[in-house]
């Protein structure tokens, strides 16, 4: 599969924004929740002062963050689409009471950050889509500070047990009741395709080696079709 095209991948969840939150539920069977609330323990471990969710989508990461981190702590959300970002600012007013809470535009190849800037940064279900996944590794590892985690929740491929099952399922379920959901099936066959061709855990290893992070670790959930990676800068 060809590498994605930013443009086109803007406009899909440009277009998929209000109805992506129930999506994601009804997809996943609500394991999304769980998978979220792993990373989050992940990051709450390592007890950062700055957090940057990438790909932040709707916000439901750096929201979680923000409820289960300390006051002190500030958890900023970056995205490239504007109706992503507007979600994600609709639903933070709960979540700012417990402390500094920022969505923002931003790229993931072009980071708006300094270097070594913030201490812990994750991306949950947004590696796939980098147009170039390894300059989006170099970025993470450039804004991080020496010693700082990246986590990243992502799709991956399943147990071989497994897979008739899955691939069944993305192949032809997943579109037909994403599209009733949204109202977008293209946008849905989209994700199906990036999900069925993205590496496996020992693929995404080498890929965060080779932009330097080291101590890596990639943990399978739900018969590993999903899985949590964690390295350090």
């Amino acid at each position: 599969m060809a590498n994605p095209d930013p443009a086109a991948v803007n406009s899909m969840f440009g277009r998929i924004a209000a109805r992506y939150d129930l999506a994601n539920r009804t997809l996943s069977g609500g394991f999304d929740l769980w998978w979220r609330r792993r990373l989050v323990r992940g990051v709450v471990r390592q007890h950062p002062e700055l957090v940057v969710d990438l790909a932040t989508g709707s916000g439901d990461v750096a929201l979680a963050l923000r409820k289960k981190l300390p006051s002190s702590t500030r958890v900023l959300g970056l995205d490239f689409c504007e109706p992503m970002l507007e979600e994600a600012r609709r639903k933070a007013p709960s979540a700012e009471a417990c402390g500094p809470l920022e969505f923002a535009w931003g790229d993931i190849l072009e980071l708006p950050l300094e270097d070594d800037a913030c201490d812990v940064i994750t991306i949950a279900f947004g590696l796939r889509n980098l147009a170039d996944r390894h300059r989006g590794l170099c970025e993470m590892m450039r804004v991080l500070r020496p010693g700082g985690t990246l986590l990243i929740l992502e799709f991956t491929q399943p147990a071989r047990w497994f897979r008739p099952f899955y691939y069944a399922y993305l192949r032809h379920v997943l579109p037909r009741v994403a599209g009733w959901i949204s109202g977008d099936r293209d946008a849905y066959e989209y994700l199906n395709n990036t999900i069925g061709a993205f590496p496996d855990k020992a693929g995404i290893t080498a890929e965060l080696e080779k932009a330097g992070f080291r101590d890596i670790r990639a943990v399978g959930m739900t018969a590993s079709i999903v899985a949590l990676h964690q390295g350090r800068a």
